[in-house]
């Protein structure tokens, strides 16, 4: 009976990532970074100092889950809502770390370290779930949506047993900087609601994170088939505001939005439209939030998310999706108001933040190319054999007549 307890101990499983670095290595959404989690899978006894573990398979995955709950924030609705809704993917593929030779039930070690290497996708590949960009790390107030991480170790001892083992991981895209040239080209846009006035806009850029200043180029023109009654409008005012629409569900059959004003700005105007239109400039800072208490202490975050400065930003998963607009409108007398809604691409570091970025990108894309994605160099494995001589000096371990004590080198 002893021996079999022995065989089947559970095991002490930890990940641990490179030297001075974290899990994640390379940019998720840069594909020239190749962007990877690399660390290895350590397994010890757990069962007494140096009872020897049985194991026959180990494999690693990266894993993604992913809930919505959008009644979550009423106390009413949430009883009475949908329930929670959730989802789990695997991200890229299950790595094989160990398995015991052909003929052999189970290897009975003292230690393991297996260094492995899990490539994350990069590429769009169609509508394939295993060839999207995964979405970043997010919980969102209330967690009526939320993306998750974590790493699974399955570690399968003997033909019965087999145990899980999680870790979560926060992962970021990088892909939405406001620092890229395709964001810092100009965007313009014309709206018309009663072909008396049109509006027009105009951004110099359309992507912003926190505290980053948003402006936008306005201009009201009457239309010139229609002077007699544009002479006639007055302005009263213009309002900018940022919102936030969560599409819930976007890829099912009855998705829902939920659409939340982020910041607001009025302008008072009180002119009458000329032949010449009006024309001005609105701009207002992105809100950001402060992640220090009132003593200046910032506080710790939770394992499987970053931590950022916005409550939200753009994203596409397969549950939620969340974008961003900036909402123009001119309230009018003579002419129906008329409202604009420019998308723009909301970014979870502000300006600064990404210029700092850009090198540490750049020579992550050097690195990445001396990686060979199909065939990665990796440290070697250790594993101790309890049959193995001095075997418990692995775990500083050392056994003097016949009792086991602290190794002193």
């Amino acid at each position: 009976m002893n021996a079999l307890v022995a065989q089947y101990a559970p095991a002490t499983v930890r990940i641990s990532g490179p030297p001075n670095s974290s899990f994640l290595v390379g940019y998720p959404g840069i594909s020239a970074t190749l962007p990877r989690i690399v660390g290895k899978v350590e397994i010890r006894p757990s069962a007494g100092f140096s009872a020897p573990v049985s194991v026959s398979m180990v494999r690693i995955c990266l894993q993604r889950r992913e809930t919505i709950h959008p009644a979550a924030e009423s106390m009413a609705k949430r009883h009475l809502g949908t329930p929670r809704r959730e989802t789990v993917d695997l991200v890229g593929k299950e790595v094989l770390l160990f398995r015991c030779v052909s003929g052999k039930e189970a290897e009975s070690v003292i230690a393991m370290d297996l260094p492995f290497q899990i490539f994350i996708p990069y590429g769009r590949g169609g509508e394939e779930i295993n060839r999207r960009i995964p979405p970043a790390s997010l919980q969102l107030p209330s967690r009526i949506a939320e993306t998750y991480y974590e790493l699974v170790v399955t570690v399968q001892q003997g033909q019965s047993t087999q145990n899980r083992y999680t870790f979560p991981i926060p992962i970021q895209r990088y892909d939405t900087l406001s620092t890229f040239g395709m964001y810092n080209r100009p965007e313009s846009k014309v709206v018309t609601a009663d072909s008396i006035v049109t509006l027009g806009i105009s951004l110099p850029k359309w992507s912003y994170g926190p505290l980053d200043p948003i402006t936008v180029f306005i201009k009201l023109a009457p239309n010139p088939d229609m002077m007699n009654k544009a002479k006639k409008v007055t302005i009263n005012k213009i309002t900018l505001a940022i919102e936030e629409e969560i599409t819930f569900n976007p890829e099912g059959d009855e998705p829902t939005k939920k659409i939340n004003k982020i910041a607001k700005h009025t302008q008072p105007v009180g002119v009458k439209l000329t032949e010449t239109g009006y024309v001005t400039n609105l701009g207002l800072v992105f809100p950001a939030r402060d992640l220090r208490d009132p003593d200046g202490i910032v506080k710790r975050g939770k394992p499987g998310f970053p931590m950022y400065e916005v409550t939200s930003f753009t994203t596409s998963s397969t549950l939620y999706k969340i974008e961003f607009f900036l909402s123009i409108k001119a309230h009018m007398n003579s002419a129906r108001d008329i409202t604009l809604r420019q998308p723009i691409v909301i970014c979870p570091m502000d300006q600064q933040a990404c210029r700092d970025e850009m090198d540490a990108i750049e020579q992550a894309a050097k690195d990445a190319s001396k990686v060979d994605p199909n065939n990665p160099m990796l440290p070697d494995r250790v594993i101790v054999r309890s049959n193995e001589r001095d075997a418990i000096r692995h775990l500083g371990l050392c056994e003097v007549g016949g009792v086991k004590k602290m190794l002193i080198e």
